[in-house]
């Protein structure tokens, strides 16, 4: 893959379609939550650029994964922070690529460790191709197709860039 991807506009983009989305389902002030580590770079742009009042959280899923047992633990692993109750609170959350579905999954059994949301949103930057599990985000920056043997990881967090590798 060799297009440039800009995600300083991406950005921008998102935040539009966050204020559009939230408008449209009614979901006034919700808190926003960025899983770690590329998320969570994500989240704290759109969260200050949307002017959200709550601070932001983040999780990190390092003990809800289901490969835990074959990918061992991070070395990088600290605690999630969700700094206010999330109880009947709506909830969108980030992540830098959706690929499989299972970090969302993983993210959606910590955030229902803390209580039960009224709703989540999904805000992801990269949506590529090879779901696992029946999960889509709602906001998109960009979707693109990796050829076999590709994977998209975002760098960070200052600057933010997405890397195309080859696996392997």
């Amino acid at each position: 893959m060799s297009e440039q991807i800009n995600i300083d506009e991406l950005l921008t983009e998102m935040a539009s379609s966050i204020k559009e989305h939230t408008g449209r389902s009614g979901h006034e002030d919700p808190l926003m939550i960025g899983i770690k580590r590329g998320g969570a770079w994500i989240a704290k742009q759109l969260h200050e650029q949307l002017g959200y009042s709550d601070p932001l959280g983040e999780l990190n899923i390092a003990f809800y994964r289901d490969d835990f047992s074959t990918l061992g633990m991070h070395p990088e692993v600290s605690p999630s922070q969700l700094p206010v109750d999330i109880k009947n609170r709506h909830i969108i959350l980030v992540d830098d690529v959706l690929y499989t579905g299972r970090t969302i999954r993983a993210a959606m059994n910590e955030i229902f460790d803390y209580g039960r949301p009224k709703s989540i949103s999904l805000a992801v930057l990269i949506d590529r191709s090879g779901r696992e599990l029946p999960i889509q985000a709602d906001i998109i920056g960009k979707t693109i197709i990796l050829n076999e043997g590709e994977h998209a990881k975002l760098s960070g967090p200052e600057p933010l860039a997405l890397e195309i590798k080859q696996t392997g």
